[in-house]
């Protein structure tokens, strides 16, 4: 079988609002993420504009990484990590996103973790915009939907490329841009804020105005990757989609039409888009069935030429089965559910689990569009216990990701070009869906809990060691 390549970049991931609390330090504006409560799995977060004290902020101490970062980068250089994916805070570059000069404080932050990633030989992975935008672009341009904000995109990243172009190459202009497809997701990517709306399950929907604001990001991407390239010819830039691979739950061919086409709209739609360059025929004969009018005119169809992406990232964690026909056992997920799939076996949160879908998700995208891929997102949400000697025995989550790298080992035996593997939650952080704490995916443990209580200690788990292994390995020792 053949090996992953020499140059492969193991590493894990995580996102500022997840991570980084001090949401208000050294001149940070308040983001979208500040004003979302936390949750469960059984109840919806909540949006408190007002900030009311009586509710629980996680983004707002998350797991202090602020003040941690140089202990926790230290933690993954341990591990052997060949690359960290990251994102930057928007409102701690500018404050409200529109702001007449950037933050010098956030700036500063920035270069210090970079130096510090650079320290160990850790390659940086940075994500612009991780479904987080500041509140006042929400609130005084309506996010998105407002041509404006492309404008505002563009200078804060080339802020951010030009101060950090000999310290990053690796970018990636939205993170799971495709959950502008769901109203619910579209939230934390900053399409708009209900203000009248209590819980985020209840955010007002317009699909044009969705799709419109989709659209507008798409845009600002290419012409972010455009100006990019001309600051720095070796940035690389890729595109980051969130990947529900699709099953038909019977054979009958109505069921595989339907995940036929829902693959293309969904997974697709967002890909072809940033590594082809234009919109493809399903896609926009959907738009039209929905009554979307795309605002996209000559210039903005050739800015989506000229500014696609190098290479395809994505997050895997699920696949999902769909049915014309009616199932009563249904499934949750990352930004949807399904039908429940018999042959598969769930976490507690009820997100199937299925190794062997990473392995087709590899084959269909590297055949469709034949760019290296790196895998962004990959974990399992679980509730760890300290045990009576002080550690966390985590063997299902070792489990979970050997069984998923067994199965990229598999694609790239059968020739699939990938570049990186990025374990999600490499340390402990705030679940963006949820808000909880409790739902852990990191290799490390943050002592941190749902109330926001707990001394921010950090435990290596039982997986700590096992990655640290497979790193070692080049993902040749996967046994525990």
């Amino acid at each position: 079988m053949k090996q992953f390549r020499n140059d492969f970049l193991w590493g894990g991931a995580t996102a500022a609002n997840q991570v980084e609390g001090a949401y208000l330090e050294d001149g940070k504006g308040i983001s979208v993420a500040d004003v979302v409560t936390s949750g469960s799995h059984t109840s919806p977060r909540r949006i408190a504009l007002d900030q009311n004290e009586a509710y629980h902020y996680p983004s707002h101490t998350a797991v202090d990484f602020y003040h941690h970062y140089k202990e926790d980068i230290a933690l993954f250089a341990e591990m052997g990590f060949k690359a960290y994916r990251m994102s930057i805070s928007w409102a701690r570059i500018y404050p409200n996103g529109d702001d007449e000069a950037p933050n010098p404080k956030g700036l500063e932050f920035y270069h210090h973790v970079f130096a510090e990633l650079k320290k160990y030989n850790i390659e940086p992975v940075v994500t612009l915009s991780h479904s987080d935008i500041p509140l006042a672009i929400a609130l005084k341009y309506h996010g998105w939907i407002n041509k404006q904000v492309i404008d505002l995109y563009v200078r804060y990243a080339l802020t951010l490329f030009e101060n950090y172009k000999d310290e990053v190459r690796y970018w990636i202009p939205f993170n799971e841009i495709n959950d502008m497809f769901l109203p619910m997701s579209a939230l934390g990517q900053g399409a708009l804020i209900d203000p009248q709306a209590q819980f985020i399950h209840q955010q007002k929907d317009d699909p044009d105005e969705r799709f419109n604001a989709l659209n507008n990001m798409m845009i600002a991407s290419a012409r972010a990757v455009v100006r990019g390239r001309q600051i720095n010819p070796d940035f690389h830039f890729g595109t980051m989609i969130c990947h529900i691979t699709r099953y038909p739950r019977t054979c009958h061919p109505e069921d595989v039409l339907l995940v036929l086409k829902n693959d293309l709209f969904y997974n697709n739609t967002c890909a072809d888009v940033m590594l082809k360059g234009e919109y493809p025929f399903y896609a926009l004969n959907e738009f039209e069935k929905r009554g979307v009018r795309l605002q996209l005119n000559e210039e903005e169809k050739a800015i989506l030429k000229e500014g696609v992406c190098d290479y395809y990232t994505f997050s895997y964690y699920q696949s999902i089965s769909e049915s014309t026909q009616e199932f009563s056992e249904e499934t949750s997920g990352n930004i949807m559910g399904g039908i429940k799939n018999p042959y598969l076996q769930e976490t507690a949160w009820n997100w199937p689990i299925d190794p062997v879908g990473l392995c087709t998700t590899l084959l269909k995208v590297y055949d469709r569009y034949r760019v290296p891929i790196m895998i962004t997102e990959n974990g399992i949400g679980c509730v760890d216990q300290l045990s009576a000697d002080g550690k966390i025995h985590d063997d299902y989550r070792i489990a979970y990701l050997r069984d998923h790298i067994l199965e990229m080992n598999k694609a790239v035996d059968d020739g699939v070009d990938l570049i990186g593997y990025m374990a999600w939650g490499c340390l402990d952080l705030i679940s963006v869906s949820t808000g909880e704490m409790k739902k852990r995916y990191g290799f490390i443990y943050v002592d941190r809990d749902d109330e926001g209580r707990g001394s921010y200690a950090r435990i290596k788990k039982d997986s700590f060691a096992w990655y640290q292994q497979v790193i070692a390995s080049n993902g040749r020792q996967l046994d525990f």
